[in-house]
């Protein structure tokens, strides 16, 4: 038997992307193989196709930085879960698949009532924003945020979660996509033709208790300028490279040596590897407030898994609000 999977074949665009057969295996020791359902496609999916991230995978590759799906057999030893249970895992690579094969370790627990697509995009970008908000900023009730690129797969997590949150927020996007902010409660600032740190200078003279930069780059600091005393800015997009990845953590060193009590953080999921009981219970509290409605995620398009080609070229094109989800045929 076998099942088909979505390979990086060379560095570049969406093009090269492409389905090949492999052959059907049992799970190996520890592990579970798992029939995908849907899998995000995500900005780390296109920064690693074309090399642009600071430890950039050997091609060829399977993309896909997260799953969700059913387990379909069980290797030998594994014990916390069963053929029927509906699972997903943060695995970075691998998604773009039929089948996945995962550690037993990697499961996180999917409730048999919500969509497979919109699940999929808690795994990671609703897990950045949840955890941003809660863990590293600790916002409370009217808190004044900046988010910094609001209009994507995490800002459009960090905008619904924000409300449930009940935070003032400001967010920046392109006019074309300032209707999902506003549906929020956001306020949106368009970035092409304002100053950001004018605006918000204007709008909240005493400045700002968080910033959430998924940009990088000079926004970074400017963001950062913006913050009251006691502020905090939390940076969670991809540096690019080693060099600018050493020049941000370099750069928030600094900032959080000054004497002006606001301080500079920077999120990453790989903190998942080393303790995985905050991720679980963080996890768990977002599929509650989604079988509740009280977060939907916003998906402009599902395509079919082997056609992550056009999915991705969708998400290059800049037209995208919130996110894109590859499902399996039958979802």
């Amino acid at each position: 038997m076998t099942y088909k999977r979505v390979i990086v074949t060379e560095r570049g665009g969406p093009e090269t992307l492409k389905a090949v057969e492999c052959d059907l295996r049992p799970p190996s020791a520890g592990e579970v193989r798992v029939r995908v359902r849907a899998a995000p496609v995500s900005s780390p999916d296109v920064s690693s196709r074309y090399g642009r991230t600071p430890f950039a995978p050997k091609v060829p590759f399977v993309p896909g930085y997260a799953v969700i799906g059913v387990v379909d057999a069980l290797g030998e030893g594994v014990t916390g879960a069963s053929v029927g249970d509906r699972v997903a895992a943060l695995i970075t690579y691998g998604g773009y698949a039929e089948v996945a094969y995962l550690k037993e370790k990697e499961l996180i627990p999917v409730p048999g009532t919500v969509d497979a697509g919109e699940a999929a995009t808690l795994i990671l970008n609703y897990i950045v924003a949840y955890q941003i908000l809660h863990r590293s900023a600790r916002v409370q009730a009217g808190d004044k945020v900046l988010i910094i690129g609001a209009s994507g797969g995490v800002g459009t997590a960090f905008l619904q979660l924000g409300r449930v949150a009940g935070l003032t927020m400001y967010g920046t996007a392109s006019p074309a996509k300032h209707g999902v902010l506003l549906e929020h409660g956001a306020t949106p600032i368009d970035y092409h033709t304002r100053d950001f740190v004018d605006v918000i200078r204007q709008a909240e003279p005493d400045g700002l208790d968080a910033v959430f930069d998924g940009m990088g780059g000079d926004y970074y600091g400017r963001g950062f300028s913006l913050l009251r005393r006691g502020g905090v800015l939390v940076g969670y997009g991809n540096p690019l490279s080693i060099r600018r990845m050493l020049r941000m953590f370099g750069q928030m060193f600094l900032y959080n040596l000054l004497p002006n009590g606001r301080s500079a953080k920077y999120y990453g999921t790989g903190a998942s590897r080393l303790d995985r009981r905050p991720f679980l219970e963080d996890w768990a509290a977002l599929f509650r407030l989604l079988e509740e409605g009280r977060i939907k995620p916003v998906i402009t398009a599902r395509f079919p898994i082997l056609e992550a080609a056009r999915a991705n070229e969708l998400l290059e094109s800049g037209r995208v609000i919130g996110n894109v989800v590859l499902v399996a045929p039958e979802t």
